[in-house]
């Protein structure tokens, strides 16, 4: 999960990024733009490499990557988003001797 805080300082500096981009058509700059203005997983997708991210992650291959986002509330001190006090123990997607969710992300 990742709260953006300043949308517009995420859109500004997306555009920033396609503005300096030479190698960009004008017209899939245009779209690029107006994508980034829109949503923010866009302007985040424009900022960060996911391939880049996980390169020096040993066993792994990143073949695709893609970015969603949504508005959620979100209380830190709600039961349903305390992911690490009772998780490790409860088994319920544990896979092959209790990988919790074995080989998905």
């Amino acid at each position: 999960m990742l709260e953006v805080d300043d949308p517009q300082r995420l859109s500004a500096a997306a555009l920033d990024r396609i503005g300096a981009d030479e190698s960009m058509p004008d017209d899939e700059r245009a779209h690029a733009r107006s994508a980034v203005r829109e949503d923010e997983a866009e302007a985040l997708a424009y900022l960060v490499e996911p391939f880049d991210l996980v390169k020096e992650v040993p066993g792994i291959e990143l073949a695709q990557a893609s970015w969603t986002s949504e508005l959620i509330d979100y209380d830190p001190d709600a039961v349903e988003w305390a992911l690490d006090e009772d998780d490790e123990d409860d088994g319920e997607e544990a896979g092959v001797e209790g990988e919790v969710g074995a080989g998905r992300m």
